[in-house]
């Protein structure tokens, strides 16, 4: 990019150079070589093309995950949090195995153990991650020894990775004697359904918060 003095003001394309005004100077660049038509069909841009559907489902995916749960992320105090988080979509995504590339999906890779690692082990900015205090197991939510909170809320998230939606249910969270609680099935077993929990001080601050 250069710019230029002339008495004739020069607005678009000439042969190889784009002329324009930016911020008061006039401007003269070439052409840029990026062509649209050769992205869609030419071979060699097949790798970049696949990157660019898989990067584009992982972003919306993740958009919908953090909107569903926008009132308890905002908590987090992490202004790059969106990026962060399509970051471990990205990672969650290549544990899809069954699919080919440029079709694997997030869907897939959290329906591995080590797809779901990676979401639960994922940290809300400044807020602690729930993986020392809390665990499910067959319907059943469990408090660790390491977890001080007596207050929780309890997020179910169904997602619909083909339409890109997202349905939620809440419960608050009361510990018997046992200190595990039955949450309820809002969802069919056959989708994608996410787990969330926030757990609370006495002052009702969000203290940690994660999947589980």
């Amino acid at each position: 990019m250069a710019t230029y003095e002339s008495v004739i003001k020069i607005t678009g394309a000439v042969g190889d150079l784009v002329f324009y005004n930016l911020n008061g100077k006039n401007v003269v660049r070439k052409k840029s070589g990026f062509n649209k038509t050769a992205f869609k069909k030419n071979p060699s841009y097949e790798k970049v093309r696949q990157n660019s559907s898989e990067f584009g489902h992982c972003s919306k995916i993740g958009k919908i995950i953090r909107k569903s749960l926008e009132i308890y992320l905002k908590e987090a105090g992490d202004p790059l949090l969106y990026q962060k988080f399509a970051k471990v979509m990205t990672a969650v995504k290549d544990w899809d195995k069954v699919s080919e590339r440029g079709k694997r999906t997030v869907e897939n890779g959290l329906r591995t153990a080590e797809g779901k690692k990676l979401l639960r082990e994922f940290q809300m900015g400044s807020i602690s991650n729930v993986s020392d205090s809390v665990r499910i197991k067959d319907q059943m939510l469990y408090k660790n020894e390491a977890c001080i909170s007596d207050q929780a809320v309890f997020v179910t998230l169904q997602l619909d990775s083909e339409k890109y939606t997202a349905e939620s249910a809440e419960e608050i969270v009361k510990w018997n004697k046992e200190q595990n609680y039955a949450f309820k099935k809002y969802f069919s077993e056959d989708d994608l359904l996410l787990y969330f929990i926030v757990l609370k001080n006495e002052k009702n601050d969000i203290i940690q918060m994660g999947f589980v």
